[in-house]
């Protein structure tokens, strides 16, 4: 199967998750997308969504789904989105999307997080991937030397010629290079540094189940 097709069956294996009348939490980027097309013939079911970043809002909005603001619903049932990297305990390493900063936020307003990716996500220990990090951008280039004392390359991510601005107007760093092998630890030093918005490894707000695309289907690994 291509990726393409994987992520697919695990968009749409996320609907099981989805309570009847509930407000759904929804992440962002490709995977994410496939489980938006997928709600879309649920969206009579549920009473809207919470979403992790304006690309999505825009997506959900054009379907004919709700859009709650997070700071209008206490609780939610569920949080579905992506990953970037996840390992055998729900840690995940996310930000690819730029959106990892209101991913947190929504996943942490949920009682459950479902990670829905294909299998080449699936890592032993976290690190493959350049971490982002959301950073306010007079602090970006003593973080990017703060990493390389980690043994880290930190790069300025850029879109159209000029560094990518978030939603919540700042910048990222991607950070190659690095091996996270304690990421609660790891996860909790990085937020600590002064200017670091978000760190993109999701340890504290892990993944409670992951449905992963395989070509033998969907395998649903709970943590």
């Amino acid at each position: 199967m291509t990726q393409d097709e994987l992520k697919t069956q695990v968009g749409q294996a996320a609907l099981r998750y989805v309570e009847d009348g509930s407000i759904v939490g929804v992440g962002t980027g490709s995977t994410v997308n496939k489980f938006i097309e997928a709600l879309a013939s649920a969206k009579h079911r549920i009473a809207g969504a919470v979403s992790s970043s304006l690309a999505s809002t825009e997506r959900l909005q054009a379907l004919g789904i709700k859009v709650f603001v997070a700071s209008e619903v206490d609780e939610l049932a569920v949080y579905i989105d992506g990953a970037d990297e996840i390992d055998h305990a729900g840690y995940m390493v996310k930000g690819g999307g730029a959106a990892l900063t209101r991913e947190k936020i929504v996943a942490a307003q949920s009682r459950r997080f479902v990670c829905i990716a294909d299998k080449s996500k699936y890592v032993a220990t976290l690190g493959g991937f350049p971490l982002p990090v959301e950073v306010i951008p007079m602090a970006a280039r003593r973080i990017a030397r703060q990493f390389e004392a980690l043994g880290g390359a930190a790069l300025l991510r850029h879109q159209g010629g000029k560094p990518l601005v978030t939603d919540n107007g700042q910048h990222i760093l991607d950070v190659s290079g690095l091996t996270i092998a304690d990421p609660l630890t790891f996860e909790a030093q990085v937020s600590q540094w002064p200017g670091v918005v978000t760190v993109g490894v999701f340890a504290f707000q892990k993944a409670d189940v992951c449905l992963l695309g395989t070509d033998a289907g969907v395998e649903t690994l709970v943590f």
